[in-house]
């Protein structure tokens, strides 16, 4: 996946050249070396996970693979071209990537502005023809 955010290739930077040099299999070509082995497998990530959600507080139903649609909708709603979207996570169909979008309410509101407002635009355009 592409780092489209900012603050993405600084945050990987200093994991990579200051957290992942003092984990125990440091040498693996694994990005994400567990303390236990050279990966981090998806059940590891999923008890993770869950027992920080749980000391922090949300609500249960959050899970790891929220993370996965956060990320979807940050990039749609930051106005990353769909089709961009889905190639990035890897999906064969837009029906797919919609399902893991969960757009706000703000960013519902302002599309629909948008578009109301160019539709008024163009109807009070002078020499429209009606």
């Amino acid at each position: 996946m592409l780092t489209v955010w900012h603050w993405t290739p600084g945050t990987i930077d200093e994991w990579i050249s200051e957290v992942r040099p003092g984990m125990r299999h440091s040498t693996s070509r694994a990005l994400w070396p567990s303390e236990r082995g050279p990966r981090l497998g998806v059940q590891r990530l999923d008890s993770r996970f869950a027992a920080y959600r749980d000391a922090v507080g949300p609500d249960p139903a959050l899970e790891f693979h929220s993370l996965r649609r956060s990320c979807i909708t940050h990039l749609i709603e930051d106005g990353h071209d769909p089709l961009f979207v889905q190639q990035q996570v890897g999906h064969d169909h837009a029906s797919t990537t919609a399902i893991y979008t969960c757009v706000s309410a703000d960013f519902r509101t302002r599309s629909l502005r948008r578009v109301l407002d160019a539709t008024i635009e163009a109807a009070l355009r002078p020499g429209r023809i009606s």
